[in-house]
């Protein structure tokens, strides 16, 4: 059976970081770059949002992934016009995602005319023009989708959305629909903030942190030092999640050679097993206990709180004298002890820190999932003290701050009104289309037009046939993007990839260098400078992408109040009209020149105070779901490997998880392998089962390992033609990448494909 590895970091850290790093940007650039990342006279680092510290920074201040996602970038290699007249889009469709991306950075605007197979090269102005005459000849501006990724910055967004809502939708879908949109509405309802309420100075304080549905060895490495350090200030830290991760069993931090040898300092004290979607069974056990426990209620740090406070707790607590153990072990996959000894390291913690991720946010049921941690935090009073607090980790650098900035389809009328003050027009009050209702838009033909600011489209959506077909029965799909990846080979019937500068390079406009902002996770915004040298010439940066397609769109004089040029020309205005727009910004230009940094403010944080209905923080109730499945029936969920970003695979491996040369895998226990008397390392098709339809895949491999029983694990991307479109999380309508029903049986394929059924 394969064993996950039993530390993270150390020296094989250091030399996959300095491997990847020389293979795509060599020596003299590597060092160039990577003494820049993450710090105040530097870039910000284009991974995950976990934030930096405020004051002193390390000389080295990225991690493994952090770097490789770095190097990915500022790569060597470059995509030449010549290069599309080369491949046909057939030959390149035939090519793994992972070629395709290693193939360099996008240099010239290209153009699919319908009909073609080849992308050819056009000017700037021609590409601007065939979009605005694409946008001005639809029915409706609602026949259009701006999707927007984690990557764009706070500036190019903020005119991005502007931009669309003068053309007249809100159909502004993005990544954070298929991630951590569980997060912001389950907190929003219950806390009346749809952020996190800790910053990194509170991990230094708290005395127990708990970690749910997250890997942060693989998806937030950094997270790891903060997790040492308190680690060794004498925090627990308990860990629940199906998977027992390395980056939660021991670290050894790469910087500190004296820690290269041995095996680091333990980070999880207690790991819960938890059945895939027992979350909620799991922590209504923990609340069970401590409202059991004459000790906690006598120790209860603040009794006035849930008096003065919140709300709902008599029927919360009532439902948890009513919720039988018997229904909490089951669907968990906890023992009665297992559950009780974390209670009894939570309930004995004066300060406590929950992180989550997709774990939790990714099920039907997720907005219980998290609104059952935040019933932990208001049990004990865990809200606006220091050490204390909750922490939806996001896994893109600024899909946080995308939606500070508008990128949202159901903006509130407040924000609506500021916007169209500031800007002199009447924004639209219908709400837009998210992810899932884009993607069936254009399958039936009601959305024509498809543009995306970043990200893989097709390749991070659900049910990828499906959303394969809707983009190709679009009119015309743009890709702004800096790397090629199979979204630009699954097109409309017209096509265009617009290359943009990314966060390494040094961006000139008409008045001089540019800055861009972004927000991590911990609601910090912060500068962020490129130092390299632009890939191409021809490359523009994302503001002045959407600043030309406005102009085009709208013609030069249609808003008196804007002016494209300028604004293109000084990111400072834009900041200005920000500032005028978004709660928290004000003054960010001087805020900016002198620390470089400000965080946005926070009620329940700064304030313990609560933006709700009631202006109270709110208990919920939320049974456990049962879980019906018929005899050979398995639920799936869809991991990250360690050398994987989002959907770029950086290589074939899974070092953290002992799996090498190989991603298309079903990790699983070794007593189902052996009950339906199949072998280890053998084929096996997977068909998905929801409602009606059927999904499959065909030719992955049985890994054996240590997850709880009847439960899969196998990776994203390649899993992601098994989730149905019409699955969802109830609310915040996130797909159920963790929630997969299938079957399994043995392969009748010789190689590796997949199709639908």
């Amino acid at each position: 059976m394969t064993e996950p590895k039993k530390t993270a970091g150390g020296l094989p850290a250091i030399q996959s970081t300095l491997s990847y790093a020389h293979r795509q940007m060599g020596v003299t650039r590597s060092v160039q770059t990577l003494l820049r990342v993450n710090q105040k006279q530097g870039f910000d680092c284009p991974g995950c949002a976990w934030p930096d510290p405020d004051d002193r920074r390390a000389m080295v201040e990225f991690c493994e992934n952090g770097a490789k996602a770095v190097a990915d970038e500022a790569t060597r290699k470059r995509i030449e016009a010549d290069f599309f007249a080369r491949y046909a889009i057939p030959q390149l469709l035939a090519k793994p995602e992972s070629w395709l991306n290693q193939q360099g950075r996008l240099c010239h605007p290209m153009f699919k005319a319908k009909g073609s197979a080849h992308y050819t090269p056009l000017s700037w102005q021609e590409a601007f023009d065939f979009i605005a005459q694409q946008l001005k000849s639809l029915a409706s501006p609602d026949e259009a989708i701006f999707y927007t990724s984690g990557r764009t910055s706070n500036e190019a967004a903020f005119l991005f959305q502007l931009f669309v809502r003068l053309f007249g939708t809100n159909n502004l879908p993005d990544c954070s629909n298929m991630c951590h949109e569980s997060s912001g509405v389950a907190l929003k309802e219950v806390i009346g903030v749809g952020k996190g309420t800790v910053t990194l100075d509170d991990f230094d304080h708290a005395d127990c942190i708990f970690v749910v549905g997250q890997n942060p060895g693989s998806n937030h490495p950094r997270m790891l030092t903060a997790l040492q350090k308190a680690a060794r200030k004498g925090a627990k830290i308990i860990s629940m999640n199906p998977l027992p991760e390395t980056g939660l069993n021991h670290f050894a931090h790469p910087q500190y050679p004296w820690e290269w040898v041995g095996s680091g300092t333990q980070l999880a004290c207690l790991h819960l097993p938890v059945r895939i979607n027992g979350d909620v069974a799991a922590l209504k056990g923990i609340l069970k206990t401590l409202l059991a426990s004459e000790d906690f209620l006598a120790q209860r740090q603040d009794d006035a709180f849930i008096a003065t406070s919140t709300q709902g707790f008599a029927a919360f607590k009532a439902d948890m004298e009513d919720t039988s153990w018997e229904s909490i072990c089951e669907e968990s996959g906890l023992s009665r002890e297992q559950i009780q000894a974390a209670a009894q390291i939570i309930g004995t913690a004066k300060t406590l820190i929950t992180c989550w991720a997709m774990g939790l946010t990714q099920h039907k049921n997720a907005i219980a999932n998290i609104q059952e941690i935040v019933n932990l935090h208001l049990l004990g009073g865990h809200f606006g003290r220091k050490g204390s607090g909750v922490c939806p980790v996001r896994g893109h650098s600024n899909v946080q701050g995308d939606r500070t900035m508008g990128i949202y389809t159901h903006p509130s009328t407040e924000f609506l009104a500021k916007l169209g003050a500031a800007f002199d027009f009447t924004p639209p009050q219908e709400a837009g289309l998210d992810t899932i209702a884009a993607i069936q838009g254009m399958h039936a033909g009601r959305v024509k037009v498809f543009i995306a600011m970043g990200g893989n489209f097709l390749s991070a959506s659900p049910d990828t046939e499906f959303t394969g077909e809707a983009l190709r029965r679009s009119q015309l799909s743009v890709q702004i993007s800096t790397k090629l990846n199979r979204s630009h080979l699954i097109t409309g019937e017209s096509a265009l990839i617009l290359p943009c500068l990314g966060r390494t390079e040094i961006d000139v406009q008409a008045s001089g260098p540019q800055f861009i902002t972004v927000e991590n996770s911990m609601g910090v915004v912060s500068k962020s400078q490129g130092t390299l040298k632009v890939a191409s010439p021809f490359l523009k940066s994302e503001v002045a992408i959407v600043a030309g397609l406005a102009q085009a769109t709208f013609g030069k004089n249609a808003y008196p109040a804007l002016d494209w040029e300028a604004l293109t020309a000084n990111y400072d205005i834009i900041r200005e009209g920000i500032a005028r727009v978004i709660p928290g910004f004000e003054d960010c230009k001087a805020r900016l020149q002198t620390d470089g940094s400000f965080y946005l403010p926070n009620l329940v944080k700064d304030e313990r105070r609560f933006a709700t209905v009631s202006g109270k923080g709110q208990f919920t109730v939320h049974p456990i779901l049962r879980s019906h499945y018929a005899a050979d029936e398995f639920l799936l969920m869809t991991i990250r490997s360690h050398d994987q970003y989002n959907t770029t695979v950086y290589a074939m491996n899974d070092r953290y998880r002992g799996i090498r040369g190989d991603r298309r895998v079903i990790l699983i226990h070794k007593d189902d392998i052996q009950d339906f008397a199949w072998e280890e390392g053998m084929l096996v098709d997977v068909t998905s089962h929801f409602e009606s339809t059927t999904r499959t895949l065909y030719g992955f491999k049985l890994v054996a390992y240590p997850i709880p029983r009847r439960c899969l694990a196998g990776y994203f991307p390649e899993c992601n033609p098994l989730v149905p479109l019409e699955s969802i999380s109830d609310k915040s309508r996130t797909p159920t990448y963790k929630s997969i029903v299938v079957k399994l049986s043995r392969s009748q394929e010789g190689e590796a494909s997949y199709g639908t059924s």
